[in-house]
């Protein structure tokens, strides 16, 4: 894996929309290897936690947080997207860690082929059926440029703050240990009961789902 350097390191004051705040110190890059702006947001006393980690104790938590322009912004009930992103700040904040912004929209197939997958959701396939139908795979991500920059940071253990066991694989097989997987809450609607469902049933991911089949 090659490695990446720090770009640019500044302080920026967070405000969600429900009024929690917190402070990140947001980190760019150069060198990432698929050449997009990812961002790292060190979280709470993130140096704390990797001097605790180093030190063979707890390692810090880290969400790879996948962009997502209708959920993050404008808070589509489609996906648990935003929520997820809501509620990663408040855990890392509180524990020390990392929230990894990734520039991978639609699993990685991109802003505009993902609306049209939702249209071909729309007619009855489901969120992995409708990648393919566009020609696509049913999950493009690829977390080489989350290692580098947990890398460079010296996060090369951690805890993974996902549902999602695929990342823990590709983290796991690009040298950043995975001390523990922990999953995020279910954020359950009526509108993503089924794109929910089908991420559990198609691609194990650790989602309790007693209102969703």
């Amino acid at each position: 894996m090659p490695s990446a350097t720090v770009r640019t390191r500044v302080t920026v004051p967070l405000r969600f929309a429900d009024g929690y705040a917190t402070t990140a110190d947001v980190v760019s890059f150069e060198g990432l290897a698929d050449g997009r702006e990812h961002l790292l947001l060190g979280l709470g006393d993130w140096r704390r936690a990797l001097a605790v980690s180093a030190a063979g104790g707890q390692a810090p938590l880290v969400r790879p947080h996948s962009e997502c322009l209708t959920g993050d912004v404008f808070g589509s009930e489609r996906c648990d997207c935003g929520p997820q992103l809501r509620e990663a700040a408040e855990r890392i904040t509180v524990a020390g860690g990392f929230l990894l912004y990734l520039r991978q929209e639609g699993r990685g197939i991109g802003l505009y082929a993902k609306l049209d997958a939702y249209a071909l959701q729309d007619v009855g396939l489901d969120t992995y059926e409708a990648n393919t139908a566009l020609g696509r795979g049913e999950d493009e991500r690829d977390y080489t440029a989350a290692a580098q920059m947990l890398a460079t940071l010296g996060a090369d253990r951690i805890r993974l703050l996902s549902n999602n066991p695929d990342k823990a694989a590709q983290l796991e097989l690009l040298g950043i240990a995975v001390a523990e997987r922990v999953p995020t809450g279910v954020h359950l609607s009526a509108a993503n009961a089924r794109y929910l469902t089908v991420k559990r049933d198609h691609t194990a991911h650790t989602l309790d789902l007693p209102l969703a089949g």
